[in-house]
């Protein structure tokens, strides 16, 4: 992987104005997931830093599943999927939280044996909101989260003062 690649990635990433509402400025990573070289080279990229530290991958719901599934695939290591409240049948924790636009609840699923070691993975770091609640639902568990990596961080939004050191690829 080089630079050029991911300067290339960053560039598929395109911006929506005023989606889901007004005001908001949505960040679309379709191009960047449809393109081969640029998800190798954005999920190559995200474990850089956490290689062999870690037993699963918490994605978080819905485009840090897609992140989820190609790191836990080059990596060996299982999924922690973190979802919309309601979506699992029977969900172990739940953490509700603030974002930019609104509030959601988040559950996760009882997989993690005590002491597991989990990497927290999303798209975009905006407000912090997703992953702090992220941190939580893994604490409570009994796991350990061993980093937080994003592929966007929206740094006019302050994500990192709520959730703590992210690795974040690009910002914006």
């Amino acid at each position: 992987m080089t630079i050029t690649e991911l300067d290339r990635a960053k560039s598929l990433i395109t911006s929506i104005p005023d989606h889901p509402e007004p005001g908001v400025n949505f960040r679309d990573i379709s191009p960047l997931i449809a393109d081969g070289p640029a998800l190798r080279a954005v999920t190559e990229a995200l474990i850089a830093p956490f290689a062999g530290q870690f037993d699963f991958v918490g994605g978080l719901e819905a485009r840090g599943f897609l992140f989820a599934g190609t790191i836990a695939a080059m990596t060996g290591v299982g999924i922690l999927p973190i979802r919309k409240a309601g979506k699992l049948p029977k969900p172990a924790a739940a953490a509700s939280y603030s974002l930019e636009y609104g509030t959601a609840t988040i559950e996760a699923p009882d997989l993690l044996g005590e002491g597991a070691r989990v990497l927290l993975v999303d798209d975009i770091l905006a407000t912090g909101g997703t992953l702090t609640a992220a941190q939580a639902l893994v604490a409570d568990l009994g796991a350990e989260v061993i980093g937080s990596a994003v592929v966007l961080e929206l740094t006019g939004l302050g994500g990192r003062e709520h959730a703590g050191e992210v690795h974040a690829l690009f910002s914006d």
